[in-house]
């Protein structure tokens, strides 16, 4: 189970963490609250005005006698529409810009964690969760927050005003009040549970789903596709029973809040008859009374169903919330935390040297570091090669470069500046990457190897795709479109995209992850000998499991086990390098 499905999801009446990463839900708060406000009043004086034009009318007051309280109904009646029609209104577009905000935020933590963070996550979850989950917001903003508000607004002002007109029904109202919220908060926990349960299944469903839909060609040849349809037809089953059990629950909630209020509105109507009979309560009074005993329970009422029609949305940001406020693995977290001023400006990689000291990392949830007392110096304008079996640490070293994770031990500095000092946005910004399977995108050539660098022009970007030799492996060159992830192309060819990519970026410091893995030993050696010719001068740093392809301006080390290799004696001083363990 992943990090974000680990943790339980605990529902709060309002979510503080919305409101501190969001100052849109900020502001409708307030929006909310004069809202509330203003509708509270507006309901008592509609009761009060109608009990007063009845009393007048049943007293035999003449039209004329009434004309400025039905004027005054009318205006409260309308005022109290508009109120509840730019409440709503002003909830959607604050819903929009919450979720959008939170999408945003989503995204970009991702992006700041990496590929480290990402493989102990489940893709399509977080896709769920940032798609149809947020969307559900719409009516945690529109619908619950405000009956929130109003359930405790509303039964308060009305207790208030019916205890000064007539004590006794002010206590009887008293009495039997807390028995709808009781009953609601008891309805609700039931729910709570089958509605965590609903989308655990939804996200495990579209998770699946968008691995098997990627993966379906591989499923589709390996003759595993009807197998992993019949899992999904499986979770979708169990996704519609869940989902039946939470509605029947919300069904039989509204139908128990229903008669608690219903049962406490008709004691107090028996109560204020009786008592009008025989005279003990004025016609108005008791007018007053009957019209707004139903109001008092009304939005305590309506507050169950709209939390029903909510929770799915309230799920969903609490785990979007959770995401975002997930400790370790995010050195931009760390650099926000620090004090205005603390950063150190980033130094030129072109001129200043990398080094390494004593560096060792651990990831969470696996065994042993992946480094161990790495001490590296990288001088500008170096060519290392990087070699050694599987799950040596090499990607790992090449992640600490990155950035996408900081030493568990030790410490890396850049031109004499702790690296962790140094803000993550400028440190990236002079870092080409080429991982070892590239990600291409939807649509042309010419678009997924401009992602190098939005800023270039058609020639640059032919001219960087000519020497990757995109223009040979593909039919129809950079103006070939592609699929999603490329997988319209071989992988050789998706590697030369990527390959085009840093050729246009103009970066000082490469990193290369198995760039040649998947071309064949010529097109390998043409490549290699390209980026020593192309980037003289610029500091590369390259993963290879196949180094006797290499070219002399190539300086090796090799990792075991998590552990620097000291150099070979036959090997070349030029790369200004130290190495030990």
């Amino acid at each position: 189970m992943t990090e974000l499905a680990s943790r339980s999801t605990r529902l709060r009446p309002v979510d503080r963490r919305l409101l501190r990463h969001s100052r849109a839900a900020r502001g409708y708060l307030v929006v909310t609250v004069v809202g509330g406000l203003a509708t509270t009043g507006l309901v008592l004086a509609q009761a009060g005005l109608l009990a007063r034009a009845l009393a007048g009318a049943a007293r035999g007051s003449a039209l004329t006698g009434l004309e400025g309280t039905l004027v005054a109904l009318i205006l409260v009646v309308t005022g109290r529409a508009a109120v509840a029609y730019a409440a709503e209104a002003a909830a959607l577009r604050a819903a929009a810009v919450v979720k959008s905000d939170l999408r945003r935020q989503l995204v970009r933590r991702a992006l700041r964690r990496g590929p480290a963070w990402l493989t102990r996550q489940q893709a399509g979850e977080i896709t769920t969760v940032a798609t149809r989950g947020l969307d559900a917001l719409d009516a945690y903003f529109a619908r619950y927050v405000p009956q929130l508000l109003l359930a405790g607004l509303v039964p308060l002002a009305v207790l208030v005003t019916v205890t000064a007109a007539d004590w006794l029904s002010g206590l009887l109202i008293a009495l039997t009040l807390p028995l709808v919220p009781v009953f609601g908060v008891l309805i609700g926990l039931q729910t709570q549970a089958h509605t965590q349960r609903q989308w655990r299944l939804l996200a495990r469903l579209g998770g699946h789903f968008l691995d098997v839909v990627q993966g379906l060609p591989t499923l589709k040849v390996f003759g595993r596709a009807r197998a992993e349809a019949d899992r999904i037809r499986a979770v979708t089953e169990e996704h519609r029973v869940a989902t039946m059990a939470a509605l029947r629950v919300a069904f039989l909630s509204a139908l128990v809040l229903e008669l608690a209020a219903a049962l406490a509105t008709a004691l107090v109507a028996v109560e204020v008859g009786l008592r009008l009979l025989t005279g003990h309560v004025g016609y108005q009074t008791a007018l007053l009374v009957l019209l707004l005993t139903p109001e008092a329970y009304l939005p305590l009422r309506n507050l169950g169903g709209q939390f029903h029609a909510s929770v799915e949305g309230t799920i969903a940001a609490a785990r979007a919330l959770t995401i975002l406020e997930q400790p370790g693995g995010d050195p931009a977290d760390r650099q926000s935390r620090r004090p205005a001023g603390s950063g150190v400006r980033c130094p030129d990689l072109g001129t200043a040297a990398i080094s390494l000291t004593d560096v060792s990392l651990s990831y969470p949830h696996r065994d042993g570091p992946s480094l161990q007392g790495v001490c590296l110096a990288i001088e500008p304008g170096v060519h290392l090669a990087l070699t050694g079996p599987s799950g040596a640490g090499k990607s790992s070293l090449l992640a600490l470069l990155l950035r996408f994770a900081e030493p568990s031990q030790g410490r890396i500095e850049a031109g004499g500046a702790d690296l962790q000092a140094i803000p993550v946005s400028s440190w990236r910004r002079q870092i080409t990457w080429v991982p070892q399977h590239p990600y291409l995108f939807a649509g042309t050539v010419a678009e997924n190897i401009a992602l190098g660098d939005r800023t270039a022009t058609p020639q640059a970007v032919e001219a960087a795709a000519t020497l990757a030799g995109v223009d040979i492996a593909l039919s129809g060159g950079i103006r070939a479109r592609l699929t999603e992830g490329g997988r319209n192309q071989s992988a050789g060819q998706r590697q030369r995209i990527a390959l085009a990519r840093a050729f246009l970026r103009d970066a000082p410091l490469l990193l290369l992850d198995e760039p040649t893995a998947h071309l064949d030993p010529g097109a390998a050696r043409n490549i290699l000998d390209l980026l020593e010719t192309q980037f003289a001068g610029r500091t590369v740093v390259l993963v290879t499991h196949r180094p006797d392809q290499l070219g002399r301006g190539y300086r090796l080390l090799a990792l075991e086990r998590g552990r620097l290799q000291p150099p070979q004696p036959e090997q070349s001083p030029r790369a200004g390098l130290a190495a030990g363990s």
